[in-house]
């Protein structure tokens, strides 16, 4: 029976023990690249803020801008950036491909900037919807190139863990927008100061991206070899990494110098299938209702009786935080569909639970408590896999030749679902009842751990041209690991 190590015995071990690799979260040639990825995250920090920013603060907004009885004027404020993220998601995979991962992040930084910038100083309606509409568009990008980016600069072994620092970034980024709506129940002004101060990771992430590499995989596929051997050597060392990794990349077929596929060959038979079941991760992320509870737990605690309702989302926010660190940790060891299966599993349990809270009479005592409790538990569980995994699995899985414009498409699927769902979701709660709302989207949880067992295949461990390999048009049209949809 193997031997399990706590993290504290892999901290006080000696260096190089096998007891020091157990404990740590990456390899060396990780620890090489994690700056690199931190880096990029920032655009991730600044995905989650900008979607969690409205939670508390969607009453104050609309009392200080004049539609407070309005529900329609607020649905907008809430999916103008979705609506934008949409449109950036599609530009985001061709700007990746034309001007590269790096260019693409540093042009991103506008939009990140000028948006809150906007919204912080608007007068009405027209220039918060504005301001949230150009943060959309650099979220959109953000979306579809930060897990790119991270995919093709990270160590196969250790591909899965950084992935998540993609997810994780969201999660702090949500949990800061929480944090920062505190002083909104003593400054009902206060969500001015709220937006500006997100102008910050925007600018960090221009400058920090001065001094991150280019994937190397896009340089090859521009061939430019030379250069592509120097950044490797930067992130995966002298050693044999060089050879496994580039050389791979100049022997296949696929990522020779050669045009980048247009966006109709992702609905041609030879790439259609595996671009289907991304898209259909997404689709059953979105329908599965996360982003209710980012945008709306505010107002749905505070339907249940809670008082501290912005505390309470705060809490929810740490849970997503906590839950996505737990991710990480077994993204490499678990596998990405054992993760995403006992995700989906765990959120359906949770939203049935938080409907019936909310909705039985025999529970009304205690429907505050069970409210948060259920709000958490799906947190947990949407972080622990169906929040980082979809990204990191699409990566993974599509060729190198449509890889940023796949990843585009499937985002943009994310981002129309996200927009319907934020515009719709106050219309239907009022027309049906929250808790017929929740029990629908607990069904979508447990169709989407169906779908996940049925027509996904594991990809951990197993390097990009691997993966490409066995996903090659001779292979993935009569494999039974994808689904025709």
């Amino acid at each position: 029976m193997p031997t399990k190590v706590c993290f504290c015995e892999a901290m006080m071990a000696p260096p190089g023990s096998d007891r020091t690799r157990m404990g740590k979260l990456w390899s060396h040639s990780g620890d090489a690249v994690l700056p690199f990825v931190c880096t990029a995250c920032l655009a991730s920090l600044l995905f989650g803020y900008h979607l969690g920013v409205i939670n508390g603060a969607l009453d104050h907004i609309a009392a200080g801008l004049g539609f407070a009885d309005d529900a329609i004027l607020q649905g907008w404020v809430v999916s103008s950036t979705l609506a934008g993220a949409a449109a950036g998601s599609l530009t985001g995979g061709a700007l990746a491909d034309r001007i590269g991962r790096r260019r693409t992040f540093q042009l991103n930084a506008l939009p990140l900037f000028l948006g809150p910038l906007l919204s912080s100083n608007s007068g009405g309606f027209e220039s918060m919807v504005l301001g949230r509409i150009l943060a959309g568009i650099g979220i959109g990008i953000a979306s579809s190139v930060v897990p790119l980016y991270i995919s093709e600069i990270a160590p196969t072994e250790d591909r899965g863990s950084l992935g998540s620092l993609n997810q994780i970034g969201i999660n702090i980024g949500i949990l800061l927008a929480l944090v920062a709506g505190l002083p909104l129940a003593h400054s009902p002004n206060w969500w001015r100061a709220m937006f500006l101060l997100s102008t910050l990771p925007a600018i960090l992430l221009l400058l920090g991206m001065f001094k991150c590499p280019e994937s190397p995989r896009w340089l090859v596929k521009q061939g430019r070899y030379a250069e592509a051997e120097a950044v490797s050597r930067l992130l995966w060392g002298k050693t044999n990494k060089f050879e496994e990794e580039i050389g791979n990349l100049k022997t296949d077929g696929s990522e020779t110098f050669d045009e980048d596929a247009i966006w109709g060959e992702l609905l041609s038979k030879r790439y259609w299938k595996v671009v289907s079941t991304g898209a259909s991760l997404f689709l059953i992320q979105q329908l599965s209702g996360i982003n209710t509870v980012v945008f709306f737990s505010t107002a749905v605690f505070r339907g249940a009786g809670i008082k501290s309702d912005v505390a309470a989302s705060a809490l929810v926010g740490l849970a997503n935080v906590m839950g996505s660190m737990v991710a990480s940790s077994q993204m490499d060891k678990q596998g990405r569909k054992y993760l995403l299966m006992s995700s989906f599993t765990g959120m359906g349990a949770s939203m049935v639970l938080l409907a019936l809270s909310l909705a039985w009479r025999s529970l009304q005592t205690f429907s505050a408590i069970l409210a948060v409790l259920a709000t958490v538990a799906y947190m947990l569980a949407f972080s622990y896999g169906a929040g980082p995994v979809p990204a990191l699995l699409l990566a993974e899985m599509f060729a190198s030749r449509i890889r940023a414009k796949a990843m585009a498409f499937s985002l943009g699927v994310h981002w129309v679902c996200n927009f319907v769902v934020g515009l719709l979701f106050l219309s239907v709660v009022e027309k049906v009842g929250v808790s017929v709302v929740y029990l629908a989207f607990g069904a979508v949880c447990f169709c989407g751990t169906f779908y996940v067992s049925k027509n996904l295949v594991e990809t951990k461990g197993r390097s990009l041209e691997e993966i490409e390999r066995e996903l090659s048009p001779a292979v993935y049209n009569d494999a039974p690991g994808f689904a025709i949809l």
